[in-house]
C-alpha cells in the first residue's frame, strides 16, 4: 500500500471505526458528516484516493461498497486498537503507533471507546491512573470541566484534567509533582484528542 497522507489516514481510520463499531461500513454521507467534510463529494475524491492507493476497495453498484483490505478488516474485527508511543505530528490512530487489538466488553466504559492509549508516567496517579495502563478514549472534542482528555500540545499527546480559565485551558495533574499546562487556545498550537471513558490496570 502507498503512504497515506494525514488526512487519507485519518478517513481510513474513520472508515474501519465505523466498520468495527457498527457492523458494515460508512455511506460517503456517513463520512462527510462524521468528518465534517462540507459536501459528500469531497469523501468520495477521498475514499476513491484511498482505493488508488490500494489501502481499499469500492464495489460499483452497492449501496456501502467500501471493502476494507482483509489486513485491515480483520483489525476492524478483532477489538480496539492499542495505541502506544504517538510519532511527533502524525495522526494518533495511524497504523504504525498501533501495538495490537484487545477485545474488550464496551459496557466497561461510560461511552463507547474507540481506542485504548497506553499510559506512560504518573502525572495521573491519583486518579488511578498509573503508568502503564490502558485508557479507554471516546474521540470527541466537546468535553466539559474536570474531565479527563487526551490532549495534543504542539507534537506531545498527554492524559490531564481539563480546567478552563476565562480564555485560557488548563490541563491538570493528578500529581501534586507535577505543575499544571496553560494553554492560550488562539495562540498555541492545541486539539482535544478525545475523552478518557474508562481505565484498565496494567498487569506489569
Amino acid at each position: 500500500m502507498e503512504k497515506l497522507t494525514s488526512r487519507q489516514q485519518v478517513v481510513l481510520d474513520f472508515i474501519r471505526d465505523f466498520t468495527r463499531q457498527n457492523g458494515s461500513p460508512p455511506t460517503f454521507a456517513d463520512i462527510a458528516s462524521g468528518l465534517g467534510f462540507r459536501s459528500v463529494n469531497a469523501a468520495v475524491e477521498h475514499v476513491k484516493a484511498l482505493a488508488k492507493k490500494g489501502a481499499l476497495e469500492l464495489m460499483s453498484g452497492v449501496a456501502r461498497g467500501i471493502r476494507l483490505r482483509d489486513a485491515e478488516q480483520d483489525d476492524a474485527d478483532a477489538g480496539l486498537p492499542v495505541i502506544g508511543r504517538v510519532a511527533a505530528g502524525s495522526p494518533i490512530l495511524a497504523q504504525e503507533h498501533v501495538e495490537h487489538h484487545y477485545m474488550v466488553d464496551q459496557n466497561l466504559f461510560s461511552q463507547p471507546a474507540d481506542y485504548l492509549l497506553r499510559v506512560r508516567g504518573n502525572s495521573m496517579i491519583n486518579a488511578g491512573i498509573l503508568d502503564g495502563d490502558l485508557i479507554a478514549v471516546h474521540r470527541t472534542q466537546a468535553v466539559r470541566e474536570g474531565q479527563i482528555v487526551v490532549a495534543r500540545l504542539q507534537d506531545d499527546v498527554t492524559v490531564k484534567r481539563f480546567h478552563r480559565e476565562g480564555k485560557l485551558i488548563e490541563l491538570i495533574a493528578e500529581n501534586p509533582d507535577y505543575a499544571p499546562i496553560v494553554v492560550d487556545p488562539s495562540r498555541d498550537p492545541f486539539d482535544i484528542e478525545g475523552l478518557c471513558v474508562g481505565v484498565i490496570r496494567s498487569v506489569q
